[in-house]
């Protein structure tokens, strides 16, 4: 059990297709072979999800704490023991309050080391608000709650995107984005790429905020006032970051190719290339902080919730990516012992 890593499950918004892909992900018994799956809910909610998924045959192990984890089998540690009514495809105050509650309950095991790893299945943004809960999503909650400065990372096979700026109005981001701010997020991004990725020198290209990365200040002034110098800060420190290239035809043309990462500067300039070409096989990763979230590339999708339609895919890579980079940072823990080991002798 000591080799295993012990994945946490938040289950998200109760109405939305969470419990659905959590189910459909762990009803391969196969992932069981490498972690330890710690969903954070009610075993009466998920049975009642479950029959609307005819999964007759999965259930859920039921455990009071972590310690009581069955290494062979798919845990629920109990949050609530009431009965909750569920309302597919509605957004309901009860869909935000046991969102919340699961989340509140992982986190604490996280934050103590109960757990290797939190997986979060998605929060409708709007009705998790709460005196607890004032953020505008999982990113910032975490954020707030542990150690470190974060970076959205935006993850799949072949692309990585980063995002300058989180979930803030368009109205704003000019305001948002100074040299240091940029900065910041290219150096947290280049160490997640080493030590989360096990990627050595990567290469980072970073995106113009305005059209034509403005045309030498024709459309724009915050590229030689504020993208280029945080790039150029970058470079005196031994990264390896380039641009700011034009966001219009970076993607199309295949440029990202060429490099381990990018660097959007607002949320729709990285996610909408980034869902067009890796939809249903991304992942969310926050990078930068002191523990490990990953999450799958999609919402509560309201409009399949309770109708057996969803994926999985997702979700199953989140878990994966969750496992990678549990192992990866041990790795890079090692190597930086060793290295210093070497630097005292």
């Amino acid at each position: 059990m000591s080799n295993k890593i012990k994945i946490g499950i938040s289950i998200g918004d109760i109405n939305g297709i969470g419990l659905e892909v959590i189910i459909k992900t762990f009803m391969d018994n196969r992932m069981l072979d490498f972690c330890i799956p710690i969903v954070y809910g009610s075993t009466k909610l998920a049975n009642n999800y479950r029959k609307t998924m005819e999964a007759t045959d999965f259930a859920f192990n039921r455990i009071a704490n972590v310690a009581e984890a069955n290494p062979k089998k798919i845990n629920m540690l109990s949050c609530w023991n009431e009965e909750v009514d569920l309302n597919f495809g509605q957004s309901t105050t009860n869909g935000g309050k046991y969102a919340f509650l699961s989340l509140d309950a992982v986190c604490k095991d996280l934050f103590d080391g109960k757990i290797d790893a939190l997986v979060t299945a998605p929060i409708n943004k709007d009705n998790i608000q709460s005196e607890a809960f004032n953020f505008h999503g999982h990113t910032e909650y975490l954020t707030e709650k542990f150690e470190g400065e974060s970076v959205m990372l935006l993850t799949s096979e072949n692309l990585k995107v980063g995002i300058a700026t989180n979930h803030i109005p368009v109205a704003t981001i000019s305001n948002s984005l100074t040299s240091e701010s940029i900065f910041s997020k290219i150096k947290i991004l280049n160490k997640s790429l080493i030590q989360d990725f096990s990627i050595s020198s990567p290469r980072i290209a970073v995106l113009g905020l305005n059209p034509h990365a403005g045309d030498n200040g024709l459309v724009g002034k915050e590229e030689y006032q504020v993208i280029i110098p945080a790039i150029n800060n970058a470079k005196s420190i031994g990264i390896n970051a380039f641009g700011p290239y034009p966001a219009d035809g970076f993607f199309g043309s295949g440029n990202y190719k060429k490099f381990d990462a990018v660097l959007a500067m607002y949320h729709d300039q990285g996610l909408i290339p980034f869902k067009t070409l890796s939809f249903g096989d991304g992942v969310n990763f926050t990078a930068g902080l002191n523990i490990v979230r990953t999450s799958p590339d999609h919402g509560v999708a309201y409009e399949i919730a309770g109708k057996n339609l969803a994926s999985e895919s997702s979700f199953r890579t989140a878990v994966y990516l969750a496992c990678d980079v549990v192992k990866n940072r041990k790795l890079s823990e090692e190597i930086n012992k060793d290295k210093l080991k070497v630097k005292r002798q």
